[in-house]
């Protein structure tokens, strides 16, 4: 959540604007940019989207400038308006900040500074620091942030820029992603790679406590006692076209048509033959081998991945697996030992509330293995091992490709481990290969067909979406997607519970979404469509194509193929997609940047 991007060297207005609209996708309510001119620092910012501050300065995007730095705000402290709006200043309006994060001891440091004369015009956290620069800057902009920094309590990505220290600008970094490089002409600082990757490839990513130095044709980066720290290069492999729309009318529709190339991608040089081979753990045989527990930490969409992969896993052998939320785990009592192994998911590798959950492992003795789609991420790095989901770049706020990416780098690991453990399953690796053909000949045929299905329901308020087995978390899945992208007040329940209360939802008004595909379980969910159906409610069901049993008691029908029942949540997983976004669609709604919500969730 939030966006920090910056540059030094030759460039115009225009180029902060333009990388603050590669960084739209976060989440935010209002944009600003700060640069200097003639010894003057010039800050311009407003509530609303990128495109109404490129209005503000349409007169300027043209404007020569040799350092700048920019912000998308998603509101902590104080109400989105344009004084809480970053860039924040000081008392001399010659310091401008722009910080991601959160800090927990604002208000103390406020006061101290209100006590020592500062003045203070927002309600933000983030002035502090700009009050704090103020106070310890003595010629040395490194060394006052440096300070300022030591005296903060919480999460922060900070970038500032002072109007009299023409060839510099500093950032600092703990627990919330910062990301430099250089070209040699210009050098920049974001909050991820997307803003930079027109202009570089190798990127070095601060870790906690470190500040970068930015020049105009390079930079260094130090520990917080100043000592200067060898850069570390990570070489980006995807280019600019990856993160553009391509032709689709959303970001979210085009990620959901890129499934089959994440499943292929995913796959690729992991699976021989009937095996599983992942290199990445080499190391770990003996390890995987004596494991007695799988614990799994993960929030929102990736926590439903994570529940899905105890499903497939318990179907190859009886094991030990539990699946937490993050911000729930990170808070518990819980017990590590040397026979269990933590397995952390997020997408982005920045999840906040995840990064503390394995901090708790890790201080416990605990392993952990990171599942995420980018490379250097907070996680990627503080895990014992990594695997990659390999997706490319996820733009549309609503997850679609990681999850089906996250999915399907779980069930290879489930494999994995118990081969490991003397298992094998040729026939399910060989229907795993044959994945990517099925899901695309499903969204392609499919798209048009659940777009006349979500047209009936785009004027209903309220959802539940039901399943059993491995499609219960598909449920919840299909109705966080709803919920994130329509506003609907969708919820997922498992089937069998509806009549422990659930059921008392429902009539007319209240339309139900189930999962009723050709499995062992699927006789027990007529009986529970027929509940629902007894209670005047819509149903539409996702079913396996030509059963009549399903269709004929159901209002509408979502058709997949014939599939092995371990495949149907990543057909049932697009289906859902495809059905939130012709909703919200149907509603002109903001589908990529769904209000409220950050792609990047780096604060509790």
């Amino acid at each position: 959540m939030c966006g920090i991007y910056g540059f030094i060297g030759d460039g115009t207005v225009e180029d902060l604007v333009n990388g603050l609209k590669k960084l739209e996708y976060r989440g935010y309510d209002s944009a600003g940019i700060a640069f200097a001119k003639n010894g003057s620092l010039i800050i311009e910012k407003h509530t609303g989207k990128v495109d109404q501050l490129r209005e503000f300065l349409s007169s300027n995007l043209e404007k020569r400038i040799h350092a700048g730095i920019a912000h998308t705000r998603w509101a902590t402290h104080g109400v989105p308006n344009d004084l809480n709006a970053h860039p924040q200043s000081d008392c001399t309006h010659k310091i401008a900040v722009v910080h991601n994060g959160i800090i927990e001891n604002f208000s103390t440091l406020r006061s101290q500074l209100q006590a020592e004369g500062h003045k203070f015009v927002s309600q933000t956290d983030t002035e502090v620091v700009a009050h704090l620069v103020e106070k310890y800057f003595n010629g040395d902009l490194l060394e006052a942030v440096r300070r300022a920094v030591e005296d903060l309590n919480g999460t922060y990505a900070i970038g500032v820029l002072h109007s009299d220290v023409k060839n510099e600008i500093i950032f600092a970094r703990r627990k919330s992603p910062l990301v430099v490089a250089s070209d040699g002409k210009r050098s920049f600082c974001a909050s991820d790679v997307t803003p930079l990757i027109s202009s570089v490839r190798d990127v070095m990513f601060l870790e906690d406590g470190q500040l970068a130095r930015l020049t105009a044709g390079d930079f260094e980066i130090f520990e917080s006692t100043s000592k200067n720290v060898d850069k570390k290069f990570h070489h980006i492999d995807w280019n600019e076209k990856d993160a553009e729309k391509g032709g689709f009318k959303h970001f979210m529709l085009k990620e959901i048509y890129e499934e089959p190339r994440v499943i292929s991608d995913a796959l690729t040089g992991r699976t021989y033959g009937g095996r599983i081979a992942f290199d990445e753990l080499s190391e770990w045989k003996d390890y995987l081998k004596n494991l007695n527990k799988l614990n799994v930490v993960a929030c929102g969409t990736s926590y439903h991945a994570g529940l899905i992969f105890k499903y497939f896993f318990e179907n190859l052998r009886p094991f030990n697996i539990e699946v937490e939320v993050s911000s729930e785990y990170r808070y518990r009592n819980v017990f590590v030992d040397d026979k269990t192994l933590t397995i952390a998911i997020s997408q982005s590798g920045e999840t906040a509330d995840t990064l503390e959950s394995i901090r708790l492992v890790k201080s416990l003795g605990g392993k952990v293995l990171a599942i995420s789609n980018v490379v250097g991420s907070t996680l990627t790095r503080e895990a014992d091992k990594t695997l990659y989901i390999n997706a490319g770049p996820e733009i549309s706020v609503a997850s679609t490709k990681a999850y089906i990416g996250q999915m399907m780098v779980l069930y290879l690991l489930a494999l994995h481990i118990d081969s490991i453990m003397d298992g094998k399953h040729p026939e399910i690796v060989k229907s795993l290969n044959k994945l990517p053909e099925i899901m695309d000949n499903f969204i392609t045929s499919s798209n048009s067909k659940i777009k006349k299905v979500a047209n009936k329901y785009v004027g209903y308020a309220n959802f539940m979406y039901v399943g059993r087995g491995i499609n219960f978390p598909s449920a919840l899945e299909g109705a966080l997607k709803l919920k994130e992208i329509s506003y609907t007040n969708a919820v997922g329940y498992q089937a069998g519970e509806l009549k422990h209360g659930p059921i008392a939802l429902l009539d007319e008004k209240f339309p139900v979404m189930a999962v009723a595909v050709s499995d062992e379980l699927k006789e027990k969910m007529i009986s529970n469509i027929l509940e629902t159906k007894a209670r005047n409610a819509h149903v539409v069901a996702i079913l396996t194509e030509g059963d009549s049993d399903v269709s004929s008691v159901v209002n509408d029908s979502i058709h997949l193929p014939k599939l092995p029942h371990y495949l149907y949540p990543f057909l049932v997983g697009s289906a859902f997609q495809l059905f939130a976004y012709h909703v919200a669609d149907g509603r002109n709604l903001s589908i990529d940047m769904p209000r409220n919500l950050a792609k990047s969730v780096t604060v509790e």
